[in-house]
């Protein structure tokens, strides 16, 4: 039987090519059924691969088992081909408790360290980034292992994209970027996504090697990919993929096909890789229509017995409790009390020797930053880090903010601990989407932790201007999943650090640069943690509670140091997210008077919330309303006294005397 491929057998036993097979075919009949069950009403969405399938088994095929693969919407054939249980994938379509998710993500958008497969989010790009950090843990652990990550022809216009492919040459990571190139990113031609001729040719500007496959021929695939995988194995390295292939059914079945032009449907239509490769088999007598036709009985089969199986599976009755509580992997803190034997040193020290202690604490910890290594950071927190702990944990990293933060993802996928320095907080927009999308759903999304700390030094007072002042803590505590920690004192800093590193959930840490050199405390010697979560009453009065954190503490104490007839319980966060509101209740209803000062600007700062949740639980208890004082609704100034302007320090005296004699 003719075929409009060329298909080369060479060093592939019969049992290899038959099982290709059936890899691809299995996947082409539970995406027919799927599409039945779609017209149906039985299911909601459907992302067809129909015409891509011998990427997906190809490279599936080719890696080994406990080899990580990040597949995308279209990759039906990875799941299969890494044999799950039918009824399981069924369940997750369905959003069943059997599924990978609990309900809570749809279709392919799921991960599972069973199998080795991490799910991708609907932003395409930051999932290569997190292929880089997965492939960096298997090069320090010197496992000899590979990791596979897809992205389609419309994701390589990212950013990320450009972030984690240079990341990966630049560190000799052994990953395979793998470009599905259907000719569309939903409804947009390839004509209007790039302008060069090949997306290959992009490893060139990467110093990468790279490669163009027949996408549709899975001997072609299937071949090529594992000779590229047992070299990088030999030899750790990123290699790019572009597999030329097609899209038969639209982005999803509602947007159909009616912008792909007749010619070119018919031109791919003759392209099919499962019926040429079967034609193929046919023809070299290593395939029999009776083994089709058995094949094809057992998986219709399969499909429906499991099929049943996830039909039967009852709904899922919502658990108020149950959702709350998988928002963060449950870990009981390990709290190390401090010694007596203690250092005067400044909160910039404080942090440098919580940083250097975890390290010691912890072989597999790494940390990434801009300057960090030899240079010692822009503020010299990790000077010296390189010569005890070396350039595979202390590493420089090119500015790629939302590669890195996904990189420290994939660390933590793969069993290892990151910190991520942020050089400023300011610069955090640039690595925006992978904190909130990836770090901080990850629990909740596939019972994943995300083990990673991103420090974040910040703050104003020192003249640096509107793109290296911000406090921007208000940004994640509203994000359920994230812990955000802002000290203001050494002692502090050091042991929320190592409670944060120790802890698996994803924390922003916030150091704000004008205390780094400026607030020098008795700090203990020896390595120890505070409780993340719990803030602490610095002064007792009965006359009004106050409450800040970070700078705020310092300024606010400074005005109760020169009005000694104030007798204020002070109270300092420590950290915002989780928030310690019994503290803050009991204070309250103590003084029945309350005042939050925040460095942030005050619309939409987390003094609003506090506020608010003053005014909801201790209303009964107020003498007046709750009062904010934060800086002015502007960017930050460069200039000095446009900057005093700014900040609130000099109105909280004033505003505090408002309230005591409101």
């Amino acid at each position: 039987m003719a075929t409009n491929l060329e298909y080369n057998t060479s060093n592939l036993d019969k049992k290899t090519l038959l099982n290709l097979y059936v890899r691809m075919l299995k996947p082409r009949l539970i995406e027919e059924k799927m599409l039945v069950l779609l017209r149906q009403g039985k299911i909601s969405k459907w992302f067809s691969g129909i015409g891509q399938e011998a990427i997906s088994v190809g490279v599936t095929s080719s890696l080994l088992k406990e080899e990580y693969i990040l597949p995308m919407h279209r990759n039906l054939g990875v799941f299969t081909s890494r044999e799950i249980p039918l009824h399981r994938l069924f369940s997750q379509w369905q959003g069943k408790m059997k599924g990978f998710t609990k309900g809570r993500d749809r279709s392919f958008h799921f991960g599972t360290q069973e199998f080795n497969i991490v799910g991708m989010i609907s932003h395409l790009g930051p999932q290569l980034g997190i292929a880089d950090g997965i492939a960096l843990a298997n090069k320090l652990k010197q496992n000899n292992q590979v990791c596979a990550v897809f992205t389609g022809e419309g994701g390589t216009s990212e950013g990320d994209f450009h972030e984690a492919l240079n990341v990966a040459s630049v560190w000799s990571l052994p990953v395979l970027f793998c470009i599905e190139n259907n000719g569309y990113g939903l409804s947009t031609p390839t004509s209007e996504q790039y302008r060069c001729e090949n997306l290959a040719d992009r490893g060139i500007g990467y110093g990468m090697e790279s490669h163009i496959i027949e996408g549709n021929n899975i001997l072609e695939v299937y071949s090529k990919v594992s000779q590229l995988a047992k070299a990088i194995r030999k030899n750790p390295r990123p290699v790019l993929l572009e597999f030329k292939t097609f899209r038969m059914r639209g982005h999803e079945e509602a947007s159909g096909t009616k912008y792909v032009p007749d010619e070119l449907m018919k031109e791919w239509s003759v392209k099919d890789p499962l019926i040429n490769y079967e034609s193929f088999l046919l023809s070299e007598k290593i395939l029999t229509k009776d083994f089709i036709e058995q094949t094809t009985k057992e998986i219709k089969a399969e499909i429906d017995e499991h099929l049943q199986l996830a039909f039967n599976e009852e709904t899922i009755v919502p658990d108020l409790q149950t959702e709350l509580n998988d928002v963060y992997q449950a870990h009981q803190q390990e709290i190390i009390a401090p010694t007596n034997q203690k250092s005067n040193i400044r909160l910039i020290d404080a942090i440098s020797k919580g940083l250097r202690e975890s390290m010691e604490k912890y072989d597999d910890l790494v940390i990434m930053g801009q300057d960090i290594a030899e240079y010692g950071g822009v503020f010299k927190i990790t000077e010296g880090f390189t010569e005890q702990f070396g350039n595979d944990r202390v590493r420089n990293t090119p500015i790629c903010e939302s590669a890195i933060v996904a990189a420290a993802y994939g660390l933590s996928i793969n069993g290892m601990k990151a910190v991520m320095e942020m050089q400023f907080a300011d610069f955090v927009s640039s690595g925006f989407n992978p904190i909130v999308n990836l770090l901080a759903k990850s629990n909740y999304r596939w019972n994943q932790n995300a083990d990673v700390v991103v420090r974040m030094p910040c703050g104003a007072g020192v003249g640096a201007g509107p793109f290296h002042s911000q406090t921007n803590e208000a940004w994640f505590t509203k994000t359920p999943g994230l812990k955000v920690i802002y000290p203001a004192f050494p002692q502090d800093a050091k042991g929320l650090l190592c409670a944060a590193i120790n802890d698996p959930n994803p924390v922003l840490f916030f150091e704000h640069k004008a205390l780094y050199r400026s607030v020098y405390q008795e700090v203990s010697d020896d390595y120890f943690t505070i409780e993340i979560g719990k803030a602490n009453l610095l002064k007792e009065g009965n006359d009004v509670t106050v409450i800040s954190y970070g700078a705020g503490v310092h300024w606010a104490l400074e005005v109760l140091e020169n009005n000694p007839e104030i007798h204020a319980d002070m109270i300092d966060l420590r950290t915002l997210q989780p928030l310690d509101v019994e503290t803050i209740y009991t204070s309250v209803r103590k003084t029945g008077k309350a005042i939050f000062l925040q460095e942030d600007s005050q619309f939409g700062g987390i003094a609003s919330d506090v506020s608010a949740l003053i005014t909801e639980n201790c209303f009964e208890d107020l003498d007046a309303p709750v009062k904010r004082v934060a800086s002015i609704e502007t960017p930050i100034p460069f200039q000095g006294e446009l900057e005093k302007q700014y900040l609130p320090k000099n109105r909280f005296e004033s505003e505090l005397k408002l309230l005591l004699n409101y």
